[in-house]
């Protein structure tokens, strides 16, 4: 979810894809479940062999993007096939790379649920008590990450994010959600420093490095299939482990801190973060709330 371009859309991802949730107390331990049920966030900039935005990753318009779909549609499949055999009894996979709209159905696992489409209300992406973990196939690295492919945090226009001081990205903001629900983030795929990022909030989950940074728009990538082998064995592996991996725990009150870049001026950007928001000095907006949830809603204006 990035550039610019497609800032809006990741935007409209995040304040209104998420349909089921109710505010609930932060907890420790995953919710109740008939079996193990499992959350897949997806993004594209993490996948095995990209590494360029506009020849890659821009919907419709980039002149690989058509390689870039199958590649991500491989990776999902690879991580879905590692579930079940972990024993997963059901996956639902969130098409949410540039606002989502992108994965084709058809060649979606035939065995995994798709969540797709823009909704009315705000919520949490669906995410509640009833599933057994999280986990994230094709996520990019924070902003600022040292050698991280296509490093950002929401939007290029974002310098960082900081949650209670702790810098997070992407990644983080939305395993905060599944935490507050109990639900513990187990796995994830992306390159190193996506890889060093994810430990840094689950030291004992299992990340699939399928590519490694030069700088933000070049590295060494796996072979496709051997990431999709890796995908598959790290996913299987993480839910083998589902008791030993608990959801991250969150303090409270809660402060949620986003710096813009300083050469931005006077953009929406910058008045969207004024609603709700403290204006600190250097270009800092901070929302305040009790717990994570609220906060968080609050940064979506909801």
């Amino acid at each position: 979810m990035t550039s610019a371009r497609c800032h809006n859309s990741t935007r409209r991802l995040l304040t209104v894809v998420l349909l089921l949730a109710t505010t609930g107390p932060l907890a420790t331990a995953a919710g109740p479940s008939t079996g193990k049920k499992v959350f897949m966030m997806t993004d594209m900039e993490g996948v095995d062999g990209i590494y360029d935005y506009d020849l890659q990753c821009n919907p419709y318009k980039s002149p690989r993007w058509k390689e870039s779909v199958k590649l991500l549609v491989d990776e999902i499949n690879a991580a879905v096939d590692g579930l079940l055999e972990g024993g997963a009894t059901e996956v639902v996979v969130c098409d949410s790379h540039s606002g989502g709209g992108i994965l084709p159905l058809a060649e979606i696992h035939p065995k995994a649920r798709m969540m797709v489409g823009f909704h009315s209300k705000p919520s949490d992406f669906a995410i509640d008590p009833t599933y057994s973990a999280m986990i994230f196939i094709g996520q990019h690295p924070m902003s600022g990450a040292e050698k991280g492919i296509l490093a950002h945090s929401n939007s290029r226009e974002w310098r960082g994010v900081w949650v209670n001081g702790v810098p997070i990205g992407e990644f983080g903001m939305t395993a905060f959600v599944g935490a507050s629900y109990g639900v513990p983030t187990i796995m994830a795929s992306g390159d190193t420093a996506m890889c060093k990022e994810f430990f840094g909030l689950v030291p004992n989950g299992e990340c699939a490095e399928v590519k490694s940074g030069f700088n933000s728009t070049s590295g060494i990538m796996l072979p496709h299939q051997e990431a999709c082998d890796l995908i598959r064995a790290k996913a299987r592996r993480a839910l083998e482990r589902l008791p030993e991996i608990k959801a991250y725990k969150l303090s409270e009150p809660m402060e949620i801190k986003i710096q813009l870049d300083h050469s931005l001026g006077d953009t929406s950007e910058r008045e969207f973060l004024s609603r709700g928001a403290e204006q600190l000095p250097d270009w800092n907006f901070v929302f305040r709330g009790k717990n994570y949830l609220e906060t968080y809603r609050r940064w979506l204006g909801k």
